[in-house]
């Protein structure tokens, strides 16, 4: 029987459509710094890109900066500027900012001063979703994009942290959006490519499969094809929580990713949880990738105020497009199978 993948949080399958774009900027021989033919082509996969990637995110092409991902454009737009945020934050943004903003139980953030803070568009663990402030510093709008309606331009940000690999694009690769007139120091210096706010020759390859998935992610949006997927997201929950009424939804009364579901079973930790879901032939998480396999509570959940006990048995279940109903039968049929055995060797 095939495996089922259920985490499309910590990456989701690169889209045929960015394939297609990576392989034909293969063919592309030269350095689009360079000003001969050969160059000039690199060059102009590049800059093409760039107009697609705003025109799918509503922001201008001069407003884009390509960099290797959601970490580098984190470390760019806040480097050591003091920021606040809130405990909430991906690692890359927390790196670089103050645990500062309050959190309520449903995970919803407020800001009391939007110049001199960061918020995420939605959260990677619980899906939960923020409502912005107009003039906001920096957000991290990693998990939205592609998910829910979203403008650069409209949401009034000053910047942006996106990356590639989360809604179709290839890894390694992602975007600052800076609004015109903001000030970016660059922390990669040398050749002064990406209009002097990062130095270094562009990942034509990279950009080109970027530009593509985003393209296609809101086409996707536009077309409402990510209700079909909340459905099913919707009956997954109520199918696990029949076979476990005790069960702990994080961020359930909040609005949320249509794909996002995370949930606690107290007392039965979210790794035991994954391994045995991934001996069934399923992929889940217990948490941000980026933190997986790191045997800790989430402090995701613990800033929303639950326990560290329930914090540390809640795992985290993100659909896809392609996701199917069959599947989503399949995985609540193996979790509460894999609950219940779990019961029984506590009683």
């Amino acid at each position: 029987m095939s495996r089922i993948y259920l985490d499309h949080n910590a990456t989701a399958p690169l889209r045929p459509e960015a394939r297609d774009a990576m392989i034909a900027a293969m063919d592309v021989t030269g350095n689009p710094s360079s000003v001969h033919a050969e160059g000039r082509a690199a060059k102009a996969i590049v800059e093409r890109a760039r107009a697609d990637l705003a025109e799918a995110v509503g922001a201008m092409a001069a407003d884009i900066v390509f960099v290797s991902g959601a970490t580098e454009a984190a470390a760019l737009a806040l480097g050591e500027r003091g920021l606040d945020g809130a405990a909430i934050e991906h690692d890359a943004v927390a790196a670089w900012v103050s645990d500062t903003l309050a959190v309520d139980g449903q995970g919803r953030v407020t800001v009391p001063e939007p110049a001199r803070a960061t918020l995420q568009l939605a959260n990677s663990e619980t899906g939960v979703i923020q409502s912005l402030p107009q003039g906001l510093a920096v957000s991290d709008i990693t998990q939205g994009f592609g998910r829910i309606p979203f403008a650069f331009d409209w949401a009034g940000l000053d910047m942006a942290i996106l990356s590639a690999h989360k809604f179709g694009g290839p890894k390694g690769v992602g975007a600052l959006i800076v609004k015109r007139g903001t000030e970016v120091a660059a922390r990669i210096r040398g050749g002064g490519q990406e209009m002097g706010r990062r130095a270094g020759t562009e990942n034509v390859i990279g950009v080109a499969g970027m530009a593509a998935a985003a393209k296609a992610a809101q086409r996707d949006l536009d077309a409402g094809a990510w209700a079909r997927v909340e459905s099913l997201r919707d009956m997954m929950e109520q199918a696990v929580e029949n076979a476990a009424p005790d069960l702990i939804f994080a961020g359930r009364d909040a609005a949320r990713l249509p794909n996002t579901s995370c949930f606690a079973a107290r007392g039965w930790k979210g790794e035991t949880q994954v391994m045995a879901m991934d001996l069934a032939g399923i992929a889940i998480s217990a948490g941000s990738a980026c933190s997986s396999g790191k045997v800790r509570a989430s402090r995701v959940l613990t800033a929303m105020g639950h326990d560290e006990e329930t914090a540390r048995s809640a795992i985290r279940v993100s659909l896809g497009l392609e996701t199917t109903e069959e599947e989503v039968t399949r995985f609540a049929q193996a979790w509460a199978s894999a609950y219940g055995k779990m019961r029984a060797r506590a009683a």
